[in-house]
């Protein structure tokens, strides 16, 4: 069996390059361990992750209505309800991909790949697929195989009340105390929809804050609010040892806690995802790969052999769905001979807990870093009609700014639907705005979005429902 080109993976950098490249005329083949495409994304990440946090977020919703005087008694959970409802998501969306694929005449092989050399695979049938062939041969191959949860093995301790992200979205119980262990995105996201559930959470972060590497700024009210619907936030505080006691794990900690040993009914290891560049046999081929596992590739996707090309998180930080779509969509159309390179001036982050946390292009955070100057307009919440209107002043919206040149670098929301606001700046840092440009477009009133031209006028010390002067 031959293939013009191979993809490797099934998530959404994947079929996002072997939908374009069979546009482009290619004969594409579609490799994947898994009987529906997806990937880890739509499967048992992105997707159903953000289907239990809109539970989640109608859930503190109702509880918020308290505070208009309008009060609901306590939920009734159906969990059998609630995962067949998040099932339904999932089928449809990987329906659709099928149809789309067949649609396309892209020819998907549920199998294990490994490289033989720079132009054969060797595959193996998974699950209850059947082969027509053994070996694939391709002009190239784009490898798109994805990451999985980091573990940590001195914690890993037989137990089925110790989860991965996977067993946590599986939704197995509301245990009654869970510890998140790790306070970066998904850890948080997954806390926030068990402690809606009714679990006392309880989260632990080896670092001095939340969300590592994150805008300060950004993650304050997050942790303001965390501090009150969650158990307890351990800081600076490390697991020293897990262990099964009866029907509990008993964790050891190490670090300012006044409780050393604590018993949780279950514990959910979050402390970020490996990428899944080994066990390919890329050894058998030019390509190279670093330490941290991540494959080697220039702005076109292009490794070391010419044949081979590599995009998502198997290729580099940020390891998120969007930068491999379209980081795909760029390596395809270079192969086709355009002019295409991946170079986003911004690439959008959101964290799905509530508050929203979200930030595109340079943060203030990486600007003290590398010693830039840069400015900062921030705009509290607080001002703004419609956060009022809606009981969510705890949010802010943060522009960095070049001081030169005015041009617009990174900006930070934090707030309600912050994901849903941070489009507008990636497009205006991408289309080189400056400051001035988004102050004097008119936004809808009275909308969140209005935050992101207040931010603006703040800058020059001209903001309507806030009096701070510009600096002399």
């Amino acid at each position: 069996m031959d293939s013009q080109l191979v993809v490797l993976g099934g998530g959404p950098g994947g079929y996002a390059a072997a939908f374009l490249a069979a546009d482009l005329g290619m004969a594409v083949t579609l490799v994947d361990q898994e009987p529906r495409l997806g990937g880890v994304c739509l499967l048992r990440g992105c997707i159903p992750s953000k289907a239990l946090l809109h539970v989640a977020k109608g859930l503190a919703e109702a509880e918020h209505l308290a505070d208009w005087g309008i009060e609901f008694g306590k939920p009734d959970i159906d969990l059998d309800g609630l995962r067949s409802r998040k099932e339904k998501v999932i089928d449809t969306l990987t329906g659709g991909l099928k149809q789309i694929a067949a649609k396309r005449k892209v020819k998907v092989v549920q199998a294990r790949a490994v490289f033989e050399n720079s132009q054969t695979l060797r595959l193996s049938p998974t699950g209850k697929a059947k082969l027509e062939s053994e070996t694939l041969r391709f002009e190239h191959c784009l490898v798109a195989t994805g990451s999985r949860p980091a573990t940590i093995p001195s914690l890993d301790v037989q137990s089925d009340r110790l989860m991965n992200s996977k067993v946590a979205l599986d939704l197995p119980d509301v245990p009654g105390r869970l510890l998140v262990v790790g306070g970066g995105y998904i850890g948080l996201e997954l806390g926030t929809v068990y402690a809606a559930l009714g679990s006392k959470v309880s989260v632990v972060e080896m670092t001095d804050g939340l969300l590592p590497g994150a805008d300060r700024d950004l993650v304050r009210p997050l942790h303001k609010r965390l501090e009150e619907r969650l158990d307890a936030i351990y800081l600076s505080t490390k697991v020293a040892g897990i262990a099964e006691k009866g029907k509990a794990l008993e964790v050891t900690f190490d670090g300012d806690v006044e409780k050393k040993t604590q018993r949780f009914d279950r514990v959910l290891i979050s402390v970020g995802r490996t990428p899944n560049s080994d066990h390919l046999g890329l050894e058998n081929t030019q390509v190279k790969i670093d330490d941290a596992g991540f494959i080697a590739v220039d702005n076109r996707g292009r490794t070391a052999d010419e044949r081979i090309l590599a995009i998502g998180d198997v290729a580099g930080q940020p390891m998120l769905a969007h930068k491999a779509s379209h980081q795909g969509r760029a390596a395809v159309e270079a192969l086709a001979g355009e002019a295409a390179m991946f170079e986003p001036r911004a690439i959008p982050a959101v964290v799905f807990t509530d508050p929203e946390v979200a930030w595109a292009g340079l943060t203030e955070t990486d600007a003290k870093r590398d010693g830039r100057k840069v400015e900062k307009a921030v705009f509290p919440w607080g001002a703004s009609g419609r956060a009022q209107a809606i009981g969510r002043t705890e949010g802010l919206t943060k522009w960095i700014i070049d001081p030169d040149s005015e041009r617009l670098l990174g900006c930070g929301i934090v707030g309600a639907g912050a994901g849903d606001l941070i489009g507008e700046a990636v497009l205006a840092i991408e289309m080189g705005c400056t400051v001035r440009d988004v102050s004097e477009s008119i936004h809808p009133h009275p909308t969140l979005t209005e935050t992101l031209g207040f931010a603006a006028e703040v800058y020059f010390g001209t903001a309507t429902d806030l009096y701070r002067p510009k600096r002399k």
